[in-house]
């Protein structure tokens, strides 16, 4: 049985319920528990609202003014605009249905909602008589009809001004790019201008501007890959962007393509909509098509480039696997000698100090080392055996040589190993490699047998 004289010790901090047998003659008054709900959303468009510190102080202020209790208080930095994305607000409702505290103190309606999934969860709450009341700055609803029907046109009257605000900042960006104007931050090598007039456009920016330009030029003109220039600017001139960053390599890579940069903008992306934008170029159409080109013609070698004994051994100073590259030599004669370098890939040590290798030497070093190798027999045997096929096919077929008796079980899988070695294909290469148990090193030039 309630107290009834105990539960009105404080009529500011009082609900209302129904009474327990049903009759309408009186209703059950019981103490509201106040949450205190601050929000702000991180968007631009809420930057007049105080900040969560402030609203707290002025809540706060209101609840010792008007003796309410506050039994707990939730912070929040998130957009109320889509349905059951808060965590906190999810928190908030769920901390009601236990009971938790009846009462929400916040500073105002659209702190708590801006779409009307959320709302309805507020009103529903209070329709089942859990939710006692609601308190703003300015104003109180509690569970009775009049004031749930304001408070749901107070949130609908906030849902509308975040959709008439979506459709007022599209039309401003169109307006934006129709005079030439870039319609958001500017991008590295330019500036946004610090000014009142919200017209106006991007500025190059003096002392990156200049860096950017080199980049396309070492692309263009030099044959850079976007690795290199990536290293270029990370460990040679310690190259950071506004935020003090360094440039990330898929942002350079958008940076390389991105035609802002002589002249022209499109917008939205990949609508097919371009504008000649006002502000002044960095680079010309030529430069940026070059650029394009080389990074195209890039991409088609890394893809289709492999190598013999690539990622099939390790760096015995930091554990990086082998990686390779082909230098080109000028002759006297007028011809170009081609040589396949090893060395650590780095990729978990930028500065290992591991030597490069050429390819005739690593060979020669892996077959002094065939005698310790612990190879898979069975794997070299298949091999061998399709071999031997395609030989006989050969001998038969062109040389018209036919031998019934083979011979070939005196041929020992080290001699056939070492022929591929000296003198098979890449493929041929990698698949012997790839029978190899021992695990092969390269430590500042020498190969080894790790373990």
């Amino acid at each position: 049985m309630l107290d009834y004289k105990q539960l009105m010790t404080n009529s500011s901090q009082i609900g209302t319920i129904s009474s327990p047998n049903g009759s309408n003659s009186k209703d059950i008054e019981i103490p509201l528990k106040y949450c205190l709900y601050a929000r702000k959303s991180t968007e631009s468009e809420e930057r007049q609202v105080l900040s969560i510190d402030s609203q707290i102080k002025e809540m706060m202020d209101l609840a010792v003014k008007e003796n309410l209790n506050i039994v707990d208080i939730k912070r929040e930095s998130h957009s109320a605009k889509e349905t059951g994305q808060r965590a906190i607000f999810n928190e908030l409702i769920e901390d009601i249905r236990s009971n938790k505290y009846n009462a929400i103190l916040t500073w105002a309606p659209d702190r708590i909602s801006r779409n009307a999934g959320d709302l309805g969860k507020v009103v529903d709450l209070m329709d089942q008589g859990i939710l006692q009341e609601i308190r703003t700055y300015g104003q109180k609803f509690s569970n009775n009809p009049n004031e749930k029907f304001l408070l749901m046109i107070l949130g609908s009257q906030a849902k509308l001004e975040n959709d008439n605000r979506g459709v007022n900042v599209k039309r401003g960006l169109r307006a934006r790019v129709e005079m030439g104007l870039w319609p958001g931050m500017a991008p590295l090598g330019y500036l946004n201008q610090k000014r009142m007039d919200k017209k106006c456009q991007i500025i190059v920016d003096p002392d990156r501007a200049p860096i950017v330009k080199q980049m396309f030029e070492k692309v263009a003109y030099e044959k850079w890959s976007g690795r290199k220039v990536y290293n270029w600017l990370k460990f040679e001139l310690n190259f950071k962007t506004v935020g003090n960053h360094h440039v990330a390599l898929g942002g350079l890579y958008r940076t390389l393509t991105n035609p802002i940069y002589y002249g022209v903008f499109e917008y939205p992306k990949k609508s097919g909509n371009w504008y000649q934008g006002k502000h002044k170029p960095i680079i010309t159409k030529e430069l940026y098509d070059k650029t394009v080109a080389q990074l195209k013609r890039d991409n088609i070698q890394r893809e289709n480039k492999e190598f013999a004994f690539t990622k099939l051994m390790v760096c015995g100073l930091c554990g990086s696997m082998i990686s390779a590259e082909e230098k080109y030599k000028q002759l006297k004669d007028g011809t170009t000698a081609k040589y396949v370098y090893y060395g650590c890939g780095r990729s978990k040590d930028r500065n290992c100090k591991s030597h490069y290798l050429r390819e005739e030497d690593l060979i020669e070093q892996l077959i002094k080392l065939f005698d310790k190798i612990e190879l898979n027999d069975f794997g070299v045997k298949v091999k061998f055996e399709e071999e031997l096929k395609r030989f006989n096919k050969f001998q038969k077929g062109v040389l018209g040589i036919s031998n019934k008796k083979q011979h070939h079980e005196d041929v020992e899988m080290k001699t056939y190993a070492i022929y591929i070695l000296k003198h098979g294909t890449k493929e041929e290469k990698r698949e012997l490699m790839s029978c190899f148990k021992s695990k092969i090193k390269i430590t500042k030039g020498a190969v080894s047998i790790e373990g």
